[in-house]
C-alpha cells in the first residue's frame, strides 16, 4: 500500500535536484544611479552599500558585475538641472544618454536598460507634463516619453522600460522606434506599478519626489487585483516585449495572476524600500540577512517572475557561485 503522505528524507544534493524554483544569474538586472558630475561615488544614505555613481566611477562598479556574470543593468539618471518640462531626459547631452554610450564603448557585453521617466528631471517631481491644474496631462506626457526612449535608444540603449503608467505610451514609444528603424529594440514596460510606500529610499537616491500631491492619480492602487490584469493585457496588445510587476514582496499574488494570464516574460522589481529593510535589519543583528534574501528573492522566482530587476544581484550571484542558492 502507498502512503501517500508520505515524505522522503533528502540530502541537500537530492533536495537542489528536485526543487521547483531555481534561480539563475542570467535572469538578474542590476539598477544602478548615474549623476552629473566627476569622481562621485556617493552612498545613499537610505540604502547601504548602493550609491550614486558619475560616469567616471561607474566603470569600476560595471568590472565587479561582469566578473559575477550580471551582464544586465538599468540606468537611472540624477541631472544637475531640472525644469517643468523635464528637458533633461531626452536631450542628446543628457546624463543617461551619455552614459549609455560611455558605457557602451567600453563594455561590449553589457546589456543596457533605461528608465524611461521624467520624475528625476521635472522641477515639480512628477512623471509627466502638467496642465494649467497641476495635473498631469496623459496626452502631451507621451510624446516627450517617445523622445526620450528615441533618445536613449539612438545613444545605445538595448532595453527601454518606460515606468511613467501614462495611458497609451508603450504604443507611442512603439511606434516611435519603428518608425526610426529600432523595430528591433524591446519595451520592457512597467505595466504594473503600484502607487507604493516601498519607493521611499529610491525617491532620496534619485532625488525624484514630487515636490506636492502624490502619484496616485497615474500609479495603481494597491487595493486592486483585477486592474494589474487589464493594464497587463492593455500593454501586451500595444506591444510590450516584458510585463513587469512592481514593487514585489507584497505582490506576489499579483506577479502569479499575471504569469497566468499572459505569455510574455514577467519582470519584476524588488524594490529600494524592500531592499532597505533586509540591510538594516540585517545591520542590527535582527535577521539572518543572507537567508532572508536567498528566501524573499526565491519567493519572487516561485510566484511567476522570470526576471528580476534587484538591488541584491550581486549578493544573488555570489550565492549561486558558492552553491547557496
Amino acid at each position: 500500500m502507498i502512503n501517500r503522505g508520505r515524505r522522503l528524507r533528502q540530502t541537500q544534493s537530492i533536495r537542489d535536484l528536485v526543487c521547483e524554483t531555481k534561480i539563475k544569474k542570467s535572469s538578474l538586472i542590476y539598477p544602478i544611479f548615474i549623476e552629473e558630475g566627476e569622481n562621485i561615488k556617493e552612498e545613499i544614505k537610505a540604502m547601504p552599500m548602493q550609491y550614486r555613481y558619475s560616469i567616471d566611477r561607474v566603470y569600476d562598479e560595471i568590472e565587479t558585475l561582469l566578473k559575477l556574470d550580471i551582464d544586465k543593468i538599468i540606468l537611472f539618471g540624477i541631472p544637475k538641472e531640472k525644469d517643468c518640462v523635464g528637458t533633461g531626459a531626452y536631450v542628446e547631452d543628457g546624463i543617461i544618454q551619455r552614459a549609455t554610450r560611455a558605457i557602451k564603448q567600453r563594455f561590449k557585453d553589457i546589456t543596457i536598460i533605461t528608465d524611461v521617466c521624467m520624475c528625476e528631471y521635472t522641477s515639480h517631481g512628477h512623471c509627466g507634463i502638467l496642465d494649467k491644474n497641476n495635473v498631469v496631462d496623459n496626452d502631451k506626457t507621451i510624446k516627450i516619453l517617445s523622445k526620450i526612449a528615441l533618445s536613449h535608444v539612438e545613444a545605445g540603449a538595448d532595453i527601454v522600460a518606460p515606468s511613467d503608467m501614462m495611458d497609451n505610451r508603450v504604443e507611442a514609444i512603439r511606434n516611435t522606434l519603428d518608425s526610426n528603424g529600432y523595430i528591433n529594440t524591446p519595451i520592457m514596460s512597467y505595466a504594473v506599478k503600484y502607487a507604493s510606500s516601498f519607493y521611499g529610499p529610491f525617491r532620496e537616491a534619485a532625488n525624484s519626489a514630487p515636490s506636492f500631491g502624490d502619484r496616485k492619480t497615474y500609479q495603481m492602487d494597491f487595493r486592486n487585483r483585477n486592474e494589474a490584469i487589464k493594464e497587463a493585457l492593455y500593454d501586451v496588445e500595444e506591444g510590450a516585449d516584458i510585463i513587469m510587476v512592481k514593487p514585489a514582496l507584497s505582490y506576489l499574488d499579483i506577479i502569479r495572476d499575471i504569469r497566468e494570464n499572459i505569455k510574455l516574460p514577467v519582470c519584476a522589481y524588488s524594490v529600494s524600500g524592500e531592499y532597505s529593510m533586509i540591510k538594516l535589519a540585517g545591520a542590527n543583528n535582527l535577521i539572518d540577512e543572507e537567508k532572508m534574501i536567498i528566501e524573499t528573492t526565491t519567493s519572487i522566482y516561485r510566484a511567476g517572475a522570470d526576471i528580476l530587476i534587484t538591488y541584491f544581484a550581486k549578493d544573488l550571484a555570489r550565492f549561486i557561485n558558492e552553491g547557496k542558492l
